[in-house]
């Protein structure tokens, strides 16, 4: 299964890095990336294979909206099954 991971607020140095190392911490695979800077505002989206998670989905997902809480950024976690679900018209 994968994850949609999006993170978005004012650019600072190392946010990608800082994701995919929790993503790494937790054996989350990043398997795709999109990132753009526009003026001082960061936009991600990174696409993750979460089948070998080493904690509970829903952890994973408080744990990525904590990192963005303490840095001032937006930071969603969304299983595969409710992107699509969302997604289907």
């Amino acid at each position: 299964m994968k994850a949609v991971i999006t993170v978005v607020g004012r650019d600072s140095v190392g946010i990608i890095a800082k994701v995919s190392a929790i993503c790494a911490e937790k054996n989350a695979n990043i398997v795709d990336i999109s990132q753009s800077v526009m003026k001082e505002y960061f936009a991600m989206i990174m696409v993750a294979d979460i089948d070998m998670l080493s904690i509970p989905f829903t952890e994973f997902v408080d744990l990525l909206a904590q990192f963005g809480k303490e840095r001032g950024l937006d930071c969603r976690v969304m299983h595969e099954d409710v992107f699509n679900s969302m997604h289907r018209i």
